[in-house]
């Protein structure tokens, strides 16, 4: 039989109740108190609490009062409803029914969960002191009559925040919270969160209802103590792994991350991977809100260059989700390249990787009153087996299917928040699912930029900051670098280094793009070492030992590099060390004085802290490491040109070098991003000699595709051991470094990486009139005089044997690095190329029939006479490309720009698919035939 939330206390006792309700404007909070007083004191009590009990419609008339006597007056609201049902059972002589029981626990939990938020969240401040006006006073008093049946009371139960009594409750709350000044929006989020956090308190008051209640299921102490036990685990984890990250020291100043961000703004990105540029940028944390309250079926998911700010990002936004939507949503922060192996789900790969006691239930995933928000940072750093064979594409297919699964069934409602380098994902845009809601984070404008000088304004003060605008202002400052002072990484180190005298512009005076960025990483380092270091370097430093410190943070770089993750073991780090006399003699001098590690602590003075794994390091930011390892990259490859004193032979051997390339370059693939920081350094050098360079490297590349030094074996010694060759040599010592790397992926890499060096020396040749003759790659051997290549396959067969570092490794990892290549007359028939850069090569005359260049991008490429039958040219970039001669039979060219193309003499067929291409209107010397059939 359906109850009422109030008025079956007094059904049975209606003769000692008086008749009379609490009159409008009676202080009902006093009322209350007074009740519970009683109900401390005096028990169950009929005499003294029937009188009181009969005063209120429900106990959710202190409502009427104003909220901030609710908080002051600290009223003990679970520990009554037990109280309350003891009074009843005690009076009426019959156990209470499972509605009954509901309908007290409800209110008071209720009640209970709103006193919690109106006191930890210092709403008080908004809310005004307006009289409850009389609409809401009559919804209040409507609960009276709200009637609760046996299925409402288990649904309130199971999950109160989706029961009736949520929906009634809320309906009040959301009345009384905009009446008190709260815009609609905050008032619907308070109310929910409300709502999600009765049930804390109604598993408390439950626990403590009388024995006559068992029959109705009541928890035992155990159930109840191991539900606690879970909120408490997610309070100790919402306070340590999140509420403590804006808090953390930004590198070693005295101020926190939360004291100088500010929020970056976004602009959408469409299904085809295309950021819309024409949308005006918006704010990512009201946009990830929006995504969160309104398509709970969308992954979130944030791309942008390095030192954007998608870490603090991160960070920030997960303390925002606690701070406000909690415990609608929990925040969980994970740092992707902190998970060793993608499971075989993403829900077994967060069972995993969450070790916090909340999640040791198998079930903690599939629980209806926990909705978990994932923050995960970092998809480009993903440490798994096969990241380059579609560890990637698996992973960001799994957390879409992950979504929907939370957005369609019931006990699962949670989101996903992904953030990341925008380069890891060329080549797999088309793989990715379609439920992403996609943004690029933008560079600061105007309004962002002071914002942030504001607050530098707040820490370092107005005369350091007006200095420093003068800077930026100067007519002498380069352009790059005021393009680089609106990235908030960059911002940061040009104001603090300016800040302590460190900065002047005239050391960018000539400066390129990417030269600018070296030379703030390069001072930044000099800054680091001679102006932040910590007390074990208390003496006065020569150039000797800074150069021995510079050489100690280049091998952290290489370590953290080639061990594929943003940490390296301080192990590793030491090992490399051991032929460096200099190093070892300035920490064993520094390990006298302190008596403790001096590598440990020399790294930690330069921005390096404590990684996730037991005894290793990691850059504060991962362009440091980046930096620094170009810098290891660049040093070698100097070396490997210099001559010995006669001036007849290079100082480093044949058989020298090849190990060096091995053990630098035999890790992984090179990023993007360090190749442009080590041809930056290059060219700047001096040293440079990019001709012996080329001869050495080219030289290695043929002897490798030979297979020389993974087949290369000298004859066993005396004991009938067979010694290792080059690839062995440095598999095992990744190995003793915990680091996997097989004999082939060795191998493999080192001259993948090798190929890139000689792509890169190829480029800058090509805009040197000095050495255009001299600097030449050819990937399949010289033409010659009849222009047929030495070996057309060469290349087809290295994309084969690339396979065993996954499905597309060649692609993956040289597919960015290949403009302005010369593949003239190569045969690649079949190449998988989707997504590759071959802007500017030179594809003429070459075997493309059934290659996949579909959005690869050809923009300039030389295609004349090449043979595009069936080849996948889907939104491919071929503006101004020259199609001269090119045969198009059966070629799908679907959505390809064409803009500014030059056509000649093409073929093509009723197969060619020509559907949706774009930029015909400018395309040069189209067939007549073709235009009349497009």
């Amino acid at each position: 039989m359906p109850s009422r939330l109030w008025n079956f206390l007094t059904t049975d006792i209606r003769d000692l109740v008086s008749a009379e309700t609490i009159p409008e404007g009676t202080d009902a909070v006093g009322a209350v108190l007074e009740l519970a007083g009683v109900l401390q004191e005096e028990g169950a009590n009929i005499q003294q609490l029937a009188p009181l009990v009969g005063r209120f419609s429900t106990l959710l008339d202190v409502l009427n009062s104003p909220l901030m006597e609710i908080v002051g007056a600290g009223l003990p609201f679970v520990s009554m409803g037990a109280k309350l049902l003891a009074f009843y059972l005690e009076n009426s002589q019959k156990p209470p029914t499972l509605e009954q029981c509901v309908a007290i626990v409800s209110q008071v939990a209720y009640l209970e969960s709103l006193q919690e938020f109106l006191k930890n969240e210092n709403l008080l401040n908004y809310l005004s002191q307006t009289p409850v006006s009389q609409t809401v006073r009559q919804q209040i008093k409507q609960l009276e009559e709200l009637e609760l049946n046996e299925k409402d009371a288990k649904t309130a139960v199971v999950c109160f925040h989706e029961s009736k009594l949520a929906a009634e409750f809320g309906r009040v709350l959301f009345a009384r919270l905009k009446n008190a000044g709260l815009e609609e929006k905050d008032a619907e989020i308070l109310t929910q969160r409300v709502a999600w956090n009765t049930r804390r308190y109604m598993m408390e008051a439950w626990a403590q209802l009388p024995e006559a209640v068992q029959h109705l299921g009541k928890p035992t102490f155990g159930e109840w103590r191991q539900e606690q036990e879970k909120y408490q685990s997610i309070d100790r984890y919402l306070e340590e792994q999140i509420a403590a990250k804006p808090l953390e020291r930004v590198f070693e100043e005295n101020f926190r991350f939360r004291d100088i961000y500010v929020p970056l703004k976004a602009k959408p990105i469409n299904k085809n991977g295309e950021v819309e540029e024409d949308k005006e940028a918006f704010d990512l944390e009201t946009w990830a809100r929006d995504i969160l309250q309104q398509k709970k079926d969308q992954v979130m998911f944030v791309q942008a260059g390095p030192g954007r700010g998608k870490s603090v990002f991160c960070r920030m936004f997960a303390e925002l989700v606690r701070q406000h939507f909690y415990p609608i949503w929990i925040p969980i922060l994970i740092r992707l390249q902190d998970i060793p192996k993608l499971q075989q789900s993403f829900r077994e790969t967060l069972r995993e990787r969450v070790t916090a006691k909340f999640a040791s239930d198998e079930n903690w995933l599939v629980d209806r009153n926990t909705q978990y928000l994932f923050v995960l940072d970092g998809f480009d750093e993903l440490l798994m087996e096969g990241r380059t064979s579609g560890g990637l594409e698996e992973f960001l297919t799994q957390v879409g299917q992950f979504q929907r699964d939370a957005y369609q069934g019931k006990d699962m409602g949670h989101g996903v928040l992904i953030t990341g380098r925008t380069l890891a994902l060329q080549g797999i845009e088309w793989q990715m699912p379609d439920n992403l809601e996609r943004v690029r984070i933008e560079v600061m404008d105007d309004q962002l930029q002071q914002q942030w000088l504001e607050r530098w304004q707040g820490l370092v003060g107005a005369e350091k900051r007006v200095a420093f605008e003068e800077f930026l202002r100067d007519q002498r400052c380069p352009q790059r670098v005021l393009e680089l002072a609106r990235e908030p990484l960059l911002l940061y180190l040009l104001a603090a280094m300016h800040r302590d005298g460190e900065l002047r512009v005239e050391d960018f005076e000539g400066a390129s793009s990417t030269g600018a960025k070296i030379l703030i990483y390069e001072k930044f380092l000099d800054w680091v070492l001679t102006k932040q270091r910590e007390e074990w370097l208390q003496r006065k430093l020569t150039e000797q030992d800074t150069d021995s410190l510079r050489r100690i943070l280049s091998e952290a770089g290489l370590c953290v590099a080639q061990s594929g993750d943003e940490s390296a073991s301080v192990k590793a780090i030491e090992s490399r060390l051991k032929g460096d006399k200099e190093a070892k003699e300035l920490l064993e001098e520094a390990q006298k004085r302190i008596g403790d590690n001096p590598l440990r602590n020399a790294l930690a003075a330069f921005y390096l802290q404590k990684g996730t794994k037991e005894g290793s390091v990691e850059f504060a930011h991962k362009s440091f490491g980046e930096f620094l390892f170009a810098e290891r990259l660049k040093n070698s490859l100097l070396e490997w040109t210099e001559l010995e004193r006669k001036g007849k032979w290079f100082d480093i051997s044949d058989e020298q070098l090849h190990w060096e390339i091995y053990d630098l370059l035999g890790y992984g693939a090179l990023t993007e991003e360090i190749v442009e920081y080590l041809m930056g350094l290059l060219v700047a050098s001096e040293e440079f000699r990019p001709v012996w360079l080329f001869e050495r490297l080219e030289n290695f590349y043929l002897r490798w595709f030979q297979g020389e030094f993974i087949d290369e074996s000298d004859e066993p010694d005396e004991l009938d051991e067979w010694p290792e060759n080059l690839p062995q040599k440095k598999s095992r010592k990744l190995r003793k470094q915990g680091i996997k790397g097989g004999l082939r992926q060795v191998d493999v890499y080192a001259g993948l990486n090798v190929t890139i060096l000689l792509l890169e020396l190829h480029r800058y040749a090509r805009e040197k009139d000095e050495l255009k003759q001299s600097i030449v790659f050819y990937p399949c051997g010289k033409p010659n005089e009849e222009g047929e290549l030495e070996d057309p396959t060469r290349l087809f067969r290295i994309i084969g044997c690339s396979r065993c570092i996954g499905d597309f490794g060649f692609r993956d990892t040289v597919g960015q690095f290949l403009t302005d290549a010369n593949f003239r007359g190569a045969n690649l028939r079949g190449a998988n190329l989707r997504g590759a850069n071959l802007r500017g090569a030179n594809l003429r005359g070459a075997n493309l029939r059934g290659a996949n260049l579909s959005r690869a991008n050809l923009s300039r490429a030389y295609l004349i006479d090449a043979n595009l039958i069936n080849t996948y040219l889907i939104d491919a970039d071929l503006s101004g490309a020259d199609l001269s001669g090119a045969d198009l039979s059966g070629a799908n060219l679907s959505g390809a720009d064409l803009s500014d193309e030059i056509f000649g003499d093409i073929r093509w067929d009723e197969d060619t698919n020509w559907e949706n291409v774009r930029g015909l209107e400018t395309a040069i010397n189209i067939p007549e035939a073709l235009k009349q059939q497009l």
